[in-house]
């Protein structure tokens, strides 16, 4: 019953685990994130924050590159560190300045913040083997 509870009957893979990781974070964000922000970029430019000393246009532009770009390199699994650090500093500014650490209520940042551990998971931990990279 204890070999049960524990699952020891399904494979270890980390490779397989980095891989779901990938393509599931990187679709989401992709899909459901970069892909309106590159759409609806000139109506976003007006209500986007400028932070950093940045006007909201290049901000949106970061967080489009970010959102676009650097998801479809982690699907592929190409660069995955540096499409993981810039998403991860995409959410990480999503995370502690827009949404200012609010877990609960109205305009939390909780997505923000699972995006952000799982981005740093595949910083720290790279790839796997099955993508372009094969770490």
């Amino acid at each position: 019953m204890l070999k049960l509870l524990r699952l020891s009957f399904l494979p270890q893979s980390t490779d397989c685990g980095l891989l779901i990781l990938r393509l599931s974070l990187g679709f989401s964000m992709l899909l459901l994130h970069g892909r309106g922000k590159a759409q609806g970029f000139s109506e976003l430019s007006a209500k986007f924050p400028a932070l950093f000393g940045l006007p909201s246009t290049v901000n949106l532009g970061l967080a489009v590159f970010a959102e676009v770009v650097c998801s479809a390199l982690l699907i592929a699994g190409f660069l995955t560190r540096f499409a993981a650090l810039m998403l991860a500093a995409t959410m990480a500014t999503a995370f502690f300045l827009v949404h200012k650490m609010i877990l609960v209520g109205e305009g939390n940042g909780e997505l923000a913040m699972i995006y952000l551990a799982g981005y740093l998971t595949l910083l720290f931990a790279g790839a796997g083997k099955w993508s372009v990279d094969r770490q």
